[in-house]
């Protein structure tokens, strides 16, 4: 039985988020984009519906960023995967009694009404931050 329901939205860090949805637009025809500024994380974001899944643009606005060494270490390119949970609290609790390493231990705000947590890249040497969602108010 999989945890995830779905692609919630994959991460990439940029460096320049006016410039990286000038690129989608004009390459991929990507026009219908969102700004969602997050100053209390360091971070701007853009974001665009692609049927189900969201692509999702970050930036940070300043060296505080969480990401921001991963994008001057590693320069910019895809961050994360996000994928749709029921319950991300159960998701959790069962991640744990895993033995699986967690960044966030409880679940936190995201964007679009949504809790959101990370898991460790390290886990299991296959080097990707996945992200879980779970979108509040529907199921």
């Amino acid at each position: 039985m999989s945890m995830f329901e779905n692609v919630d939205h994959i991460g990439f860090a940029v460096k320049d988020i006016n410039k990286a949805v000038e690129f989608y637009s004009n390459a991929f025809g990507i026009t219908e984009w969102e700004h969602i500024p997050m100053p209390e994380r360091h971070m701007a974001v853009a974001a665009a519906r692609l049927g189900d899944t969201l692509l999702e643009l970050i930036a940070p606005t300043s060296p505080e960023a969480s990401f921001a060494k991963y994008l001057s270490d590693k320069g910019p390119g895809m961050h994360h995967v996000a994928y749709r949970v029921e319950d991300i609290k159960a998701s959790l609790d069962e991640l744990r009694a895993r033995g699986v390493k967690l960044i966030d231990e409880e679940a936190r705000p995201g964007i679009h009404n949504t809790l959101v947590a990370f898991v460790h890249p390290k886990n299991g040497e296959q080097g990707v931050l996945v992200e879980l969602v779970q979108h509040m108010g529907h199921h």
